[in-house]
This record gives C-alpha cells, sequence and structure tokens, in this order.
C-alpha cells in the first residue's frame, strides 16, 4: 500500500467535503491580521503565544502540512513572506484562493513534507508546521529536513498528538476509554485485517502515533534546542479523553546559531 498517494487523496477528498481544517478564512480576517490583530494555532484551540513568532515583517516562513486557507494566509497578511507546501493539491488551492483574493503573494508548492530537496540549505526563517506528521510513518526525516532548510539561529514551531491518545479505539461505542493498542501506533498494522480494509475502503488518512521520544528528542537529535512547550486540548465531543489529559502538544523549537 502506498501510504503517500493513500493520503493525498484522503486529504484531497477531506478538503474537497470542507472539512474543519479546510474552510478558507474570510478576507475580515485577513483585514485584521493586516492591522495587527491576529492569531494563528497549531493544535486545535490555544493560539501560539506572541513570543514564539516575534516579529513576521520580512520573515520568510515555510507553512509545512498546514494547507487548508487558513493559517498560511494570515501569516502573509501579517507581514510575513510565506511558502506553503502540502501533499493535498486541494488543501494548497485553499491558500492559493485566499491569497489570490486578498492579494498575499503566497508560494504554492505540491509535496511530502518529509522531503523538503525543493529548497535550498538554510532557506527559512520560521517553519510552522501545525498537527501534520501524525500522517508519516516516521517523523525524524521532517525533523532532519526543517533543520537543514532553516537559518541558523531560525525557528520550528510543531504541533503534534499526545501519544497517549492512541493507546485507545476512540470509534468503540462501549467502551472508548478501553486501552487497545501500543505505541508507536501504526495503521494499518495496528488493526485487524477487517479493520485494515475498512479504512483503505473508507478513505480515511492513515495515521501514526509516534512517541515522545521521536517527537522531541527526535527534534534534540537533529541539533535543535527546545525553547518552550504547551500543551492543549481537543474537545469531549471528539474524545472522552479530552476530560482527563491534553491531547495536543506544540513545541517551539531552535536552530542552533553558529
Amino acid at each position: 500500500m502506498n501510504i503517500l498517494e493513500h493520503n493525498r487523496n484522503a486529504w484531497n477528498r477531506e478538503s474537497a467535503e470542507a472539512g474543519e481544517w479546510s474552510r478558507p478564512v474570510d478576507s475580515s480576517i485577513i483585514q485584521n491580521a493586516k492591522d495587527g490583530r491576529w492569531t494563528v494555532i497549531l493544535t486545535p484551540n490555544k493560539p501560539v503565544p506572541s513570543r514564539w513568532l516575534g516579529e513576521l515583517r520580512d520573515k520568510r516562513i515555510l507553512c509545512l502540512a498546514s494547507g487548508g486557507g487558513q493559517q498560511a494566509p494570515i501569516l502573509a497578511a501579517a507581514g510575513a513572506e510565506v511558502v506553503s507546501f502540502d501533499l493535498s493539491e486541494e488543501q494548497l488551492e485553499k491558500d492559493r484562493l485566499v491569497s489570490d483574493r486578498d492579494r498575499l503573494g503566497i508560494q504554492c508548492i505540491r509535496g511530502d513534507m518529509a522531503n523538503l530537496s525543493v529548497f535550498s540549505d538554510a532557506e527559512f526563517d520560521l517553519i510552522f508546521h501545525p498537527v501534520a506528521n501524525v500522517f508519516v510513518p516516521d517523523v525524524v526525516p521532517v525533523w532532519r529536513e526543517c533543520y537543514r532548510v532553516l537559518k541558523s539561529g531560525g525557528s520550528l514551531l510543531a504541533g503534534f498528538m499526545n501519544p497517549l491518545f492512541f493507546l485507545f479505539d476512540h470509534e468503540s461505542k462501549s467502551d472508548p476509554l478501553k486501552v487497545k493498542f501500543k505505541l508507536p501506533y501504526r495503521e494499518p498494522e495496528s488493526f485487524s485485517e477487517a479493520g485494515r480494509v475498512a479504512v483503505e475502503e473508507g478513505g480515511r488518512a492513515l495515521e501514526f502515533g509516534h512517541t515522545l521520544e521521536s517527537q522531541i528528542g527526535g527534534q534534540l537529535s537533529i541539533g535543535f534546542i527546545l525553547r518552550d512547550l504547551y500543551e492543549d486540548y481537543w474537545s469531549d465531543e471528539a474524545t472522552p479523553l479530552n476530560g482527563y489529559s491534553p491531547t495536543y502538544i506544540a513545541t517551539w523549537a531552535e536552530k542552533r546559531g553558529f
């Protein structure tokens, strides 16, 4: 099974159906950002602290696997030079739509988040990477490429799932908080044969629950310095785990200056 193509098709379908992360912001949000009133998110609810982003004017930002017409346009309207890089052409089209509508000049490029070979070394001041590495089997190549394309002293802002989320079968009607899976969680390997076929035929994107060692430790092993982190919740409707534990983590890492 080609995981990359499966997830590309799944996100094209999700975007075409205007899912939660595929609804472009309206022009009033863009105008507010141009006027200095804006926030962006790496996780579902909590805004990214302004000190993580700093002054955006003239910064070159890579919005990595964050297409959908939401975060990239806001950052561009706030003054940054933005490149949106996403696997899904439908998600990129949402960024392009807002960019053209509000004259933001976003450059949109389609590709795999673990392969940034279209970019030169030390090309970006900041990488903005909301929850997306849940869709790749191995996160270390993502961190390695992020480190390469960042300038010395540049920042990687990343959001990802709390690994404990993947211990449970959230689709279970009887007991969604009963531990069922082990970590690291890998679809379709974690499924029964019937479950694997259901996911493939249903067209949902395949997910991978990475450990904290690969998420945070992976960044550190590449050479990043961890500057800060925070946790966030999802919603009670999404999972009952939300009532007991944060389900998301965001990190601010910096490429060592030389």
